[in-house]
Protein backbone atom coordinates (compact mmCIF):
# COMPACT_ATOMS: atom_id res chain seq x y z
CA UNK A 1 0.00 0.00 0.00
CA UNK A 2 1.62 3.43 -0.82
CA UNK A 3 0.87 6.02 2.49
CA UNK A 4 0.90 9.83 1.01
CA UNK A 5 2.24 12.00 4.07
CA UNK A 6 1.51 15.85 4.02
CA UNK A 7 3.55 17.59 6.64
CA UNK A 8 1.71 21.18 7.08
CA UNK A 9 3.05 24.64 9.40
CA UNK A 10 0.86 26.39 11.35
CA UNK A 11 -0.81 28.69 8.98
CA UNK A 12 -1.69 25.10 7.26
CA UNK A 13 0.70 25.70 4.35
CA UNK A 14 2.63 22.29 3.01
CA UNK A 15 5.79 22.44 3.88
CA UNK A 16 7.11 18.89 3.43
CA UNK A 17 5.27 15.72 1.64
CA UNK A 18 6.49 12.00 1.97
CA UNK A 19 5.25 9.47 -0.47
CA UNK A 20 5.69 5.58 1.07
CA UNK A 21 4.99 2.22 -0.45
CA UNK A 22 4.42 0.06 -3.43
CA UNK A 23 0.88 -0.09 -4.70
CA UNK A 24 0.88 -3.95 -5.86
CA UNK A 25 -1.88 -3.64 -7.82
CA UNK A 26 -0.11 -5.19 -10.78
CA UNK A 27 4.12 -6.24 -10.93
CA UNK A 28 6.60 -3.31 -11.09
CA UNK A 29 6.93 -1.90 -14.72
CA UNK A 30 2.90 -2.47 -15.33
CA UNK A 31 1.46 -0.83 -12.07
CA UNK A 32 -0.80 2.12 -12.66
CA UNK A 33 -1.17 3.11 -9.35
CA UNK A 34 2.89 3.71 -8.86
CA UNK A 35 2.95 5.34 -12.01
CA UNK A 36 0.35 7.40 -11.59
CA UNK A 37 1.53 8.24 -8.41
CA UNK A 38 4.88 8.53 -9.39
CA UNK A 39 4.01 11.20 -11.93
CA UNK A 40 1.81 13.52 -10.00
CA UNK A 41 4.52 13.70 -7.17
CA UNK A 42 7.33 14.28 -9.74
CA UNK A 43 5.45 17.08 -11.90
CA UNK A 44 4.72 18.69 -8.51
CA UNK A 45 8.71 18.63 -7.65
CA UNK A 46 9.58 19.87 -11.47
CA UNK A 47 6.81 22.36 -10.76
CA UNK A 48 8.40 23.91 -7.76
CA UNK A 49 11.59 23.76 -9.22
CA UNK A 50 11.24 24.97 -13.08
CA UNK A 51 8.13 27.06 -12.53
CA UNK A 52 7.88 28.16 -9.34
CA UNK A 53 11.75 28.38 -9.72
CA UNK A 54 13.03 27.59 -5.62
CA UNK A 55 15.00 25.19 -4.22
CA UNK A 56 13.98 22.03 -2.59
CA UNK A 57 15.21 19.05 -1.01
CA UNK A 58 13.84 16.42 -2.93
CA UNK A 59 15.59 12.47 -2.36
CA UNK A 60 14.22 9.49 -4.23
CA UNK A 61 14.88 6.21 -3.27
CA UNK A 62 12.55 2.60 -3.89
CA UNK A 63 9.50 2.98 -2.61
CA UNK A 64 10.18 5.96 -0.98
CA UNK A 65 10.12 9.99 -1.72
CA UNK A 66 10.46 13.01 0.05
CA UNK A 67 10.22 16.82 -0.84
CA UNK A 68 10.38 19.68 2.15
CA UNK A 69 10.87 23.05 0.91
CA UNK A 70 13.75 24.17 2.10
CA UNK A 71 14.41 28.15 2.22
CA UNK A 72 12.29 30.61 3.32
CA UNK A 73 10.38 32.46 -0.09
CA UNK A 74 8.41 35.21 -0.68
CA UNK A 75 5.20 35.75 -0.20
CA UNK A 76 4.37 35.47 -3.61
CA UNK A 77 6.03 32.37 -4.11
CA UNK A 78 4.08 30.71 -1.33
CA UNK A 79 0.99 31.28 -3.00
CA UNK A 80 2.39 29.53 -6.28
CA UNK A 81 3.92 27.01 -3.94
CA UNK A 82 0.41 26.25 -2.37
CA UNK A 83 -1.00 26.04 -6.29
CA UNK A 84 1.24 23.22 -6.77
CA UNK A 85 1.25 21.66 -3.63
CA UNK A 86 -2.45 21.49 -3.34
CA UNK A 87 -3.08 20.49 -6.97
CA UNK A 88 -0.90 17.32 -6.22
CA UNK A 89 -2.69 16.66 -2.73
CA UNK A 90 -5.47 16.68 -5.35
CA UNK A 91 -4.43 14.49 -8.04
CA UNK A 92 -3.38 12.16 -5.18
CA UNK A 93 -6.85 12.17 -3.01
CA UNK A 94 -8.36 11.31 -6.62
CA UNK A 95 -5.98 8.10 -6.87
CA UNK A 96 -7.21 7.14 -3.65
CA UNK A 97 -10.67 7.22 -4.27
CA UNK A 98 -10.24 4.95 -7.38
CA UNK A 99 -7.67 2.84 -5.80
CA UNK A 100 -8.15 3.04 -1.76
CA UNK A 101 -7.11 -0.35 -1.34
CA UNK A 102 -3.77 0.49 -3.19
Amino acid sequence: MIHAVVFRDFRGQIKKFRIIGHSDYEEAGRDIVCAAVSAITQTAVLGLIDVVGIKVDYQQKKGNVECVITEEISAVDREKVTIVLETMVCGLKSIQAGYSEY
